[in-house]
């Protein structure tokens, strides 16, 4: 018998397929990182698994087996009427499909794995587009039909988006978090207890926040949040899928991003960008010291990462200037309990 105790993931779910029976989306209850070598070992031989990456639409005799395991998950699964598949990842490779890619999404989401902690190379080749309707997820070839056959019931079929992405809120509701608006933080974003998302404030897949938070601006793909920092309203964080730009973006622990300042180089612990500032890599910023003399200038990538340090517009000459600064940024703890 096979050893699979290094599986790194595993998932039951169910999905969606088109009338050409392509996979369009699927939902996993209880993704597993790492799952136990017991339970590989009981549900490979059922299924058809033997190792590497495979994705297996389970039916007929295998879906029966699964059936008579003692398992609420798996039972209730298996009575859904929708298509049923298991997805095994013997290691972390960039996704195939569609089912090994929502299972990286969900175990994102799930808070399973960080932000940049898996393989999601090459994501958005293998995801089609999707119509997220009131009635599920559909193909957008096959959206007029659809449209039609409802208009014809006498309802109308409200189409919410058309994107590779859905809402992480239709997939996985993660404890101790507050959202205003659902359509703004995708599947594949990594929400930490005590963050709060207001209506304005977006979450890309592959990024997100330590916990607690406050996001009333953009958190790009890949970007990383630390604990205690405040993401002002309209504000913006560089990603990498789009630009150029190759550096991953942080933002360190206690930082304050004021209401439409932007962020291009990764921020330590305890800074602050002043409302307005888009503070880019190459932004030329004249060094203050404590006496408020100018040091050196440099351009911002320099001082990446460096700790407790206030960026701001000099009013007089609209020169960029960094100094030093112990000021401690805290969230209000009623907003995050």
């Amino acid at each position: 018998m096979s050893n699979f105790s290094s599986l790194y993931a595993f998932g039951l779910g169910i999905g969606t397929r088109n009338a050409k029976g392509e996979w369009l989306e699927v939902y996993f209850p209880t993704p597993l990182l790492n799952p136990p070598d017991a339970l590989i070992q009981q549900l490979a031989p059922l299924l058809g698994y033997t190792e590497g990456n495979h994705w297996i639409t389970v039916e007929g005799a295998a879906k029966d087996a699964l059936s008579r395991l003692n398992d609420e998950t798996i039972q209730t699964l298996v009575r859904s009427p929708k298509p049923l598949i298991a997805v095994f990842l013997g290691q972390d490779l960039p996704p195939e499909g569609v089912p090994d890619s929502y299972l990286k999404l969900h175990l994102l989401s799930h808070r399973q794995i960080k932000p940049r902690g898996t393989d999601l190379t090459g994501i958005f080749r293998v995801l089609p587009n999707v119509a997220w309707t009131s009635d599920g997820p559909v193909d957008p070839e096959e959206l007029p039909a659809r449209q039609l056959a409802a208009r014809i019931e006498g309802r109308t079929l409200k189409v919410h988006a058309l994107d590779k992405f859905p809402p992480m809120l239709d997939y996985v509701v993660p404890s101790g978090v507050r959202i205003a608006d659902g359509a703004r933080v995708r599947l594949g974003a990594y929400l930490g207890s005590g963050t709060t998302v207001m209506q304005e404030g977006f979450i890309n897949f592959n990024a997100g926040t330590e916990g607690p938070n406050m996001v009333e601006g953009r958190v790009s793909s890949s970007v990383w949040v630390g604990a205690g920092s405040d993401l002002g309203g309209g504000c913006s964080t560089m990603g990498i899928l789009s630009g150029g730009n190759a550096t991953p973006l942080s933002v360190g622990k206690s930082c304050l991003l004021g209401a439409n300042a932007g962020l291009g180089i990764p921020l330590g612990d305890g800074c602050t960008i002043e409302a307005g500032l888009y503070l880019t890599a190459g932004t030329k910023v004249q060094v203050l010291d404590r006496t408020g003399e100018t040091v050196k200038t440099v351009k911002a990538r320099d001082l990446a990462g460096k700790p407790h340090l206030l960026f701001r517009r000099n009013s007089l000459t609209g020169t960029i200037e960094c100094l030093p600064t112990q000021h401690a940024i805290e969230l209000n703890a009623d907003l995050h309990a």
